[in-house]
């Protein structure tokens, strides 16, 4: 089977075998970006378990800028997203990376369409030179002969290039596939993220009772924190004592609201008593009729 297949290899033209080249050569890349990633993210683990661990003194840039970005978050709020640190941190510090990471996901993609390229680039050139021994015009039965058996060596060169190329793509997939199953990037990148957010939680609840100064240093919280809490219970305070005097003034009002409206119903009666005097004694004013 080995000597069928180069046998057909030593049929296929040049650009049948640049693009398995090209075939073979992401495969290779793959494998080498995917070991890579998986000791690059172990050699992080490692400096973030390591005696670096306990002052924030990592060996890796990338540790100590989460570290630093963690500890003026918590400066200036109490509200801290770690996880959104350690991704920022991540897109900025470890770009080639995640660009070999991304490659990685797209290797299996693009050698399956490498692949389908050598195939349909074989056939298309199986079928013009098929189509070109058809329409060819010989006089001679030995010319015949002779153009027949070269046209069709032609022809089956076309067919190797796409069949070779098929079955290179697939399987290179094959095994990119396996070697993704078994050793994943992602999931290598993903548990170093959550062991990171670990080590922050754990490292700024304990900042405030540490006495290390590197730790205080590197995740340091605020100083003032219970002078402003005092502050905000004197303000606090101040503004229920507020809202009992105005409580307070707004019932006083209402019953001066209440003695008012008592007050303006007497004098309406007492003006209608005046009005009633008034009128009867007008009438006894007013003149008899003359005899």
């Amino acid at each position: 089977m080995q000597i069928t297949f180069l046998a057909g290899l030593s049929l296929i033209d040049s650009t049948g075998l640049a693009i398995l080249a090209t075939t073979v050569g992401v495969l290779l890349l793959g494998f080498a970006a995917t070991f890579w990633l998986r000791t690059r993210y172990r050699s992080l683990q490692r400096d973030l378990h390591g005696p670096g661990a306990a002052d924030g003194g990592f060996a890796h840039p990338v540790l100590r800028n989460v570290v630093r970005d963690a500890s003026e978050a918590a400066q200036r709020s109490g509200d801290l997203n770690t996880q959104a640190i350690i991704e920022e941190r991540f897109q900025a510090d470890l770009r080639p990376m995640l660009l070999a990471e991304r490659f990685v996901r797209a290797a299996t993609g693009l050698v399956i369409i490498l692949g389908l390229l050598g195939t349909f680039y074989g056939l298309t050139l199986s079928i013009g030179r098929i189509v070109q021994l058809v329409s060819s015009d010989s006089s001679a039965v030995a010319d015949i002969t002779q153009g027949v058996s070269q046209g069709l060596s032609r022809a089956l060169s076309g067919m190797a290039v796409a069949f070779s190329n098929s079955l290179v793509g697939v399987l290179s997939a094959v095994l990119l596939t396996i070697l993704g199953i078994l050793s994943s990037v992602s999931d290598s990148r993903t548990e170093l993220m959550v062991q990171i957010e670990t080590y922050l939680d754990r490292a700024l609840a304990k900042a405030p009772q540490s006495t290390s100064p590197a730790l205080g240093a590197g995740l340091a919280v605020p100083g003032n924190f219970g002078e402003a809490v005092a502050r905000l219970d004197g303000a606090v305070s101040r503004f229920e004592f507020a809202l009992q005097s105005f409580a307070t003034t707004t019932r006083d009002f209402r019953e001066f609201n209440a003695h008012l409206k008592d007050n303006v119903q007497r004098l309406s009666l007492a003006f209608g008593d005046l009005s009633e005097t008034l009128k009867a004694h007008t009438s006894a004013l007013r003149p008899g009729p003359r005899v």
